[in-house]
């Protein structure tokens, strides 16, 4: 029998995750099609998309651009909302089979949780969503009975080890990691990069605020807090590697001491596919890797002691409670002075790090205590800036 075609909810369907998975299902009309697309505030590209999908409904964020997408679709028949609340409300139609969660940032926690209240199964590209508040989110997806699927492309390919697997406890993952545009670089070196340079990754095409996550390790760090949820695991089975080619994406260890690996070129949009097909790989026109094509895959250490981000990521990980918020909200917030010509590179690490300090520790916080360290250390943080 013919699978019936899934009804997609695309929140940050401007960004890069977004647009790639706009891409996938451009090539899939049979297997999906678009019924919610939602924005921050590109208003344009989200115009041009919502012409192209014709979906039921389109949201911005930013709800002074709201006339401006709401005139441009006027004559389509696509009905426009604005506002976070509108998005959170948007994902629980019953016309919505499954909710790609690609806002960046703390911004899509509270929109996960509607579709998991909803019964939405979700595809998980927001990273910040698990490290900022995993135990709930998690709890939750148990209560409602609703499946995650990891679209970040190291939890994804832990995700496609794991098949046939899933009786077979994990001993030990290997997150991998480029090393990012700095790899090799001393802390001196560090001290005079700019902006342009940390946003010129080696493999991955992604968002400028990911992209400077990678520079810094950060992003390897919040992979690691996310795969302790998604999987279930203790810190000390959690190990990052670096391997420059970007192939292997991920290394699931066994009781036994076999080892899985997923291997593919570096492109986003295999993972994004699988997530949204699962159970079912869909055929595609990616490219295909070639063994001929590296004489070589290596691996090294990280340089933790230069780039700090990943130790502050283990050590939330470790303390628990709401250090993980702590750390996502005072990393937003440097990374985005960084990208602004505000502070410097080595400074989002101290900034990182003095926020962690500072906030208050809360063992076992609930959703309104989350919303509430996230004000507080983006304010700390803010002052640390001036």
């Amino acid at each position: 029998m013919k699978p019936q075609t899934k009804k997609l909810a695309i929140l940050g369907s401007t960004g890069s995750i977004g647009t790639q998975a706009l891409d996938v299902i451009r090539a899939n009309p049979e297997a999906f099609c678009v019924e919610v697309l939602a924005a921050n505030s590109n208003a344009d590209l989200l115009i041009k998309q919502a012409l192209e999908f014709n979906p039921n409904t389109v949201v911005i964020a930013d709800k002074s651009k709201y006339n401006f997408v709401k005139d441009a679709l006027f004559d389509k028949g696509i009905k426009v909302f604005a506002g976070n609340e509108a998005i959170e409300q948007l994902v629980q139609m019953d016309s919505v089979d499954m909710v790609l969660a690609a806002i960046v940032g703390y911004a899509g926690l509270a929109s996960v949780l509607s579709a998991i209240k909803a019964n939405k199964p979700v595809a998980l590209a927001n990273k910040e969503t698990l490290v900022v508040a995993g135990e709930l989110v998690t709890t939750l997806a148990k209560e409602y009975g609703v499946n995650i699927y990891p679209v970040d492309s190291e939890h994804s390919a832990i995700f496609q080890c794991m098949a046939g697997e899933f009786h077979n406890p994990i001993e030990k993952i290997y997150l991998t990691a480029s090393g990012g545009p700095f790899r090799g670089k001393d802390i001196k070196f560090l001290e005079t990069v700019t902006k342009a340079q940390a946003l010129k990754h080696p493999n991955w095409n992604m968002g400028a605020k990911i992209t400077i996550d990678s520079a810094t390790l950060m992003n390897k760090g919040l992979e690691v807090i996310e795969a302790k949820w998604l999987f279930h695991l203790k810190p000390e089975q959690i190990d990052v590697v670096i391997h420059p080619q970007s192939i292997i994406h991920s290394i699931v260890q066994f009781g036994d001491g076999s080892m899985k690996a997923q291997m593919g070129l570096p492109d986003m949009k295999l993972p994004i596919q699988y997530a949204l097909s699962y159970p079912n790989r869909l055929s595609s026109a990616f490219k295909r890797f070639n063994f001929l094509d590296y004489s070589e895959l290596t691996f090294e250490q990280p340089a933790r002691k230069t780039f700090r981000c990943l130790d502050l990521a283990y050590h939330a990980l470790n303390k628990g409670g709401n250090t993980a918020c702590v750390l996502n909200a005072a990393n937003e917030v440097a990374v985005e002075a960084f990208l602004n010509d505000k502070i410097s590179f080595l400074k989002i690490a101290s900034i990182i790090e003095q926020c962690m300090d500072k906030l208050n520790f809360i063992a076992l916080p609930s959703h309104t205590d989350y919303i509430e360290t996230d004000r507080e250390t983006r304010s700390y943080a803010a002052s640390l800036l001036r």
